[in-house]
């Protein structure tokens, strides 16, 4: 090094409030890479449901970081968002991290899953300007995007959701997975209860054969219950119910010595769905 470059390196680290102050700054400002103890620090976080400080955690990580740790960063931050209930945030998050066109698709297709999700939520609240998020994905090339995009917007009221019956139709067509199978012909079942090829009243030619009963949570993909029983076999069972189970159907507002004749009157097609305080959504219906 020349005497002449020692002298402004001495100066500039030495002479605060001199006019090499600036290049001081800017090196000490300039972000450092990320260790790997703090990204690991931000995952424990997460793991840990410790979703507040889990984001500023990858926060912390997304400023030092750049390529592949920043995009992850960013997806965290999204999903901790998300977990604090912020769901508006959360929308903003995943967007801002698919606007980087990531490298991962697993992580992409996640993100857009979650945001789909997001959309849908606030859709019902009335935010409908969220709406084109999902109806795009009916568009995706990922086959896991598009049934996630139809089976949400089957939930939506039927003047929107009907978008969802030609994606619905493929998975019914082109499927094997019995649960997946099951909510497309409930989403089919809501949006059009003639989507089926019945006729949706009792007087139909067709006459029911299964009942079909599934109770699922709120962000699972499978439900939790899944139960097909023949339809003789299911009076049997409600006819069968204790007293006491009876007295507690009355308590949630449901008469359960006319909820099976109800159910038959409404014919195959129809589906009653309950959700619960608890998140629990329960379809049942006959077929």
């Amino acid at each position: 090094m020349s005497r002449r470059l020692l002298a402004i390196a001495l100066l500039a680290a030495g002479c605060a409030g001199s006019p090499d102050q600036t290049v001081r700054a800017a090196v000490t400002l300039a972000p450092q890479p990320p260790t790997d103890d703090a990204s690991k620090t931000a995952k424990a976080l997460w793991v840990d449901r410790k979703y507040a400080e889990a984001r500023a955690a990858w926060q912390a990580v997304l400023k030092a970081s750049s390529g592949a740790e920043s995009e992850e960063a960013l997806y965290y931050i999204g999903r901790s968002s998300e977990a604090l209930g912020e769901l508006e945030r959360a929308f903003g998050e995943y967007g801002a991290f698919l606007e980087r066109h990531p490298s991962k698709v697993e992580l992409r297709d996640e993100a857009l899953t979650f945001r789909i999700g997001i959309a849908a939520k606030l859709y019902k609240k009335g935010q409908k300007e969220h709406l084109s998020v999902i109806t795009e994905a009916l568009a995706s090339g990922s086959k896991t995007v598009r049934y996630f995009a139809a089976l949400q917007l089957s939930g939506l009221p039927p003047d929107v959701g009907r978008q969802a019956i030609p994606v619905l139709r493929e998975i019914l067509t082109q499927e094997t997975d019995s649960d997946l199978v099951d909510r497309a012909k409930l989403g089919m079942l809501r949006l059009d209860p003639t989507a089926l090829g019945h006729d949706g009243g009792p007087s139909g030619a067709k006459k029911a054969t299964w009942l079909r009963l599934r109770i699922s949570k709120t962000g699972k993909a499978k439900p939790e219950v899944s139960i097909n029983v023949p339809v003789a076999f299911a009076e049997l069972l409600f006819k069968s119910l204790p007293d006491d189970a009876r007295q507690e159907l009355r308590k949630q507002g449901y008469d359960a010595d006319n909820f099976w004749a109800r159910l038959k009157a409404l014919g195959p097609t129809s589906v009653v769905h309950i959700e619960g305080e608890d998140g629990e959504k329960i379809d049942i219906w006959l077929e």
